[in-house]
């Protein structure tokens, strides 16, 4: 669905419903692009950004359900089939990142999910969409407690040290410390293979721990302790696993669901943050965590949410944000619709 004149006022009344019924008392702000619909259950989005033609970007989002599908959609929110992933058991969370190598004349995109059923991760390259990991990465292989087993969030990490390449897991539950397990992916004889180098990361014990994001260029993780707080990290293992702050808590009805990080030059940027319950999302500033303030987007029980700064066509000038809406879909945003 795109929005047009013709259905404005439609849509107005329909926002303003949304608004009551989330809970936000912001004035809600429409999307650009609502995407079609998946089979199931939306869940998480993650943007790939085209290296020669921006406007080809594709924004991946699963779809989390036993029959599930990592769903591709072009920046006009139309399904694109050859690309899509089908036939995963329920896959959560999703992640993308640039330039990993395969050997040493062979660098490609590639995209992570979690395979919460089978207890695994999936690695694609992109945009071929190849299957990199001969079925898939067993993960939380020394718990004895299934629901411990049970991947769902998931961050790729790029280090600026030494370029390695890093997944961060999350999971259904997990123990008060080192509820987080860091993969470093590695390549032997073309094969990749993920290695354990941590378990960190503290747990209230409150909800569960889904959402995760990196900030490559300033070496933070940062996690949703669901009805507690944000808890942030360094990134990089060698840093050490001290919990560096637990912020935020106070501005959220209750969950603390997706965050997306907008990084401009200089440091720049924030910390966008679905509040789940209420239908809104929070913004922090990316260099001192404060709260900055909150927008209402007009989606329902928001859980992941992905945003790039850079323009990518005639709709998206100033970048795009991707929300996860309970409708079975995606809602579109030009960033300057959050940020100014």
């Amino acid at each position: 669905m795109k929005l047009n004149v013709k259905n404005s006022v439609l849509f107005s009344v329909m926002l303003s419903l949304l608004s009551c019924n989330s809970g936000s008392k912001l004035p809600a702000i429409a999307p650009d692009i609502i995407t079609e619909k998946a089979l199931n259950d939306t869940d998480d989005p993650a943007i790939w950004i085209h290296p020669t033609d921006a406007s080809k970007s594709i924004v991946f989002g699963t779809d989390k359900k036993t029959n599930g599908a990592i769903y591709a959609y072009d920046l006009q929110g139309k399904v694109i089939e050859d690309k899509t992933i089908r036939n995963i058991k329920r896959p959560n969370n999703v992640d993308l990142e640039y330039g990993f190598s395969l050997n040493d004349s062979v660098k490609v995109d590639v995209l992570m999910f979690t395979e919460r059923e089978k207890q695994q991760v999936r690695l694609f390259s992109v945009p071929d969409m190849k299957p990199l990991d001969n079925g898939g990465f067993p993960v939380f292989e020394d718990e004895t407690n299934i629901e411990n087993k049970l991947p769902m969030g998931i961050a790729m990490y790029k280090s600026p040290v030494d370029s390695s390449f890093y997944v961060i897991l999350g999971r259904k539950s997990g123990p008060k410390k080192g509820y987080l397990y860091q993969y470093k992916l590695l390549v032997e004889n073309t094969k990749v293979k993920p290695v354990l180098v941590r378990k960190f990361g503290n747990f209230s014990g409150k909800k569960e721990i889904e959402a995760i994001a990196v900030d490559a260029e300033m070496g933070f993780v940062y996690y949703s302790d669901e009805g507690h707080c944000i808890r942030k990290y360094y990134a990089e293992p060698s840093k050490g696993d001290q919990e560096i702050s637990c912020f935020g808590g106070e501005y959220f009805l209750e969950d603390i669901e997706g965050i997306a990080i907008a990084k401009y030059e200089n440091n720049e940027g924030y910390l966008i943050v679905s509040d789940q319950q209420k239908g809104q999302f929070n913004l922090f500033d990316r260099q001192t965590n404060k709260f900055v303030k909150a927008v209402n987007l007009s989606t329902l029980e928001t859980d992941g949410c992905d945003v790039v700064t850079v323009p990518l066509n005639a709709t998206f000038k100033s970048g795009l944000f991707v929300a996860m809406n309970d409708e079975k879909d995606f809602y579109f945003y030009d960033l300057d619709k959050l940020i100014k």
